[in-house]
């Protein structure tokens, strides 16, 4: 399941500051309670409160851990951090699919909390140091789509690096997408179980450079570092427009020796991104 927040405050530093703490510790769900990135600034006119705000879609294996680790986050990270509110970024979502927030975090006012209804929109106003914080009650979840990626290698890690700095820079800018990894990039790619058994993923070691001659290898000589981007997503055709913006990007820079993507025999989901179909 997925939503999104729309996270507002004095400016955009704070705004941006609150999303960085809600997203932290939120790359994959194989070991983290959810997956979490920032999707994208938005102006004054396109939030709530008139104020400057950032979207972020946070993705997780069901509805009641979504609950849980949005009003976990929220309560940490964004009622903690000056200036902010939260509202929903999904008010067109059922009333059966939606998720309270500040409904819990309410509590927090220890009895001086006040709520107000907008229209159909439920609201709390939080006493808090610097005034109030104001988080809407509930907020709409839908089903999300997790596990587009891209492999980038290059004839160095610098080279490699630059590629996928680059189609992440063209990623961001597709609507309905996050990259919940380190600056959209992880080193660390992973595959589908490991020799040890407690183990649900290891390092993926035939893209790892360094033990070419020990494992099957899936990389050529002369590629020397591979990076992965990992995708969700609200859509399957947001996340193929991520992709595809991405590939292209990639392969417009020099020194790039590798664009591919993890196929793990299709175990992973439905959802099968093919890269001849973004060409």
């Amino acid at each position: 399941m997925a939503t999104r927040l729309i996270v507002t405050a004095v400016n955009e530093r704070w705004a941006t500051t609150a999303s960085h703490e809600f997203c932290g510790y939120a790359t994959s769900v194989i070991a983290c309670s959810a997956e979490a990135a920032p999707e994208r600034i938005l102006s004054p006119a396109e939030t709530p409160d008139g104020r400057p705000g950032i979207s972020i879609l946070v993705f997780a294996f069901s509805k009641e851990g979504l609950a849980q680790v949005v009003a976990d986050r929220v309560g940490q990270c964004i009622l903690t951090c000056p200036t902010t509110a939260c509202y929903d970024g999904l008010p067109d979502a059922d009333k059966a699919n939606r998720i309270g927030v500040g409904k819990q975090l309410r509590f927090f006012g220890d009895g001086y909390q006040i709520a107000k209804k907008l229209g159909d929109r439920r609201f709390w106003r939080i006493p808090v140091m610097d005034g109030e914080f104001v988080c809407e009650d509930k907020i709409g979840t839908q089903k999300g789509i997790a596990g587009g990626n891209l492999l980038i290698g290059g004839t160095d890690q610098a080279a490699a690096l630059n590629a996928a700095e680059k189609a992440v820079e063209a990623m961001r800018t597709v609507p309905g997408t996050a990259l919940p990894f380190p600056g959209g990039i992880v080193r660390s790619g992973s595959k589908v179980g490991s020799v040890y058994k407690t183990l649900k993923a290891s390092t993926n070691d035939a893209y790892c450079p360094t033990l070419r001659a020990r494992t099957a290898s899936s990389i050529e000589p002369g590629t020397e570092a591979v990076y992965e981007i990992v995708i969700d997503g609200l859509s399957f055709d947001a996340i193929q427009a991520a992709m595809r913006a991405g590939l292209h990007a990639a392969a417009a820079e020099p020194n790039v020796t590798l664009l591919t993507a993890g196929n793990y025999g299709g175990k992973l989901g439905k959802h099968h991104f093919h890269l001849r179909d973004l060409l």
